[in-house]
C-alpha cells in the first residue's frame, strides 16, 4: 500500500507533506519519534504544516502514538492501516528504540459490567537482540 491509497482510503487530502510522513513512517523498521520523522523527511516544511499533518494522520488512525514513561512518544503506522491485530511493543532500555511486536497479541480482556474499554496499550520493556548481542 502507498501513502496515497492511505490517503484516499481515509477520505484525506493528498499532500506532499502527508504523504512525506506516512512514507518514512512506512519505511522504518522500528517507530520513531516526530523529530526522527522530521529529519527523514523529504522536504523543507515549516514547523505549522509539519504539526497540522502529522496531528490530522494521529486523528484518523494512520498513525498511533506509543508513550513511554510519560516522557517519550514514538510513532508507528496505526493497526487499521497495517491490517495487524493488537499487539505489545518492546522498548530498549540501551538504544532507546521502540519496537512492535506482532508475535506477542494482547488479549482481550473482560471487563466489569458497565465498563467500555477503547484501547489496551501493553509496553514491555528491557533489551533488544541487537544491545543484548553487542
Amino acid at each position: 500500500m502507498k501513502a496515497v491509497d492511505i490517503l484516499t482510503t481515509h477520505q484525506l487530502k493528498r499532500t506532499a507533506c502527508r504523504e512525506g510522513i506516512i512514507d518514512v513512517v512506512m519505511q522504518a523498521d522500528q517507530a520513531l519519534s516526530e523529530q526522527e520523522i522530521r529529519d527523514h523527511l523529504t522536504g523543507n516544511y515549516d514547523r505549522t504544516t509539519f504539526y497540522r499533518s502529522f496531528k490530522t494522520l494521529e486523528e484518523h488512525h494512520i498513525i498511533h502514538k506509543i508513550v513511554v514513561d510519560n516522557q517519550l512518544a514514538k510513532y508507528a503506522l496505526d493497526n487499521s492501516v497495517t491490517h495487524k491485530i493488537q499487539h505489545a511493543h518492546f522498548y530498549c532500555n540501551t538504544c532507546h528504540t521502540v519496537k512492535c511486536m506482532e508475535e506477542v497479541p494482547i488479549k482481550d480482556f473482560k471487563l466489569p459490567e458497565g465498563y467500555d474499554g477503547t484501547e489496551t496499550e501493553v509496553l514491555i520493556k528491557g533489551i533488544c537482540a541487537d544491545c543484548k548481542s553487542s
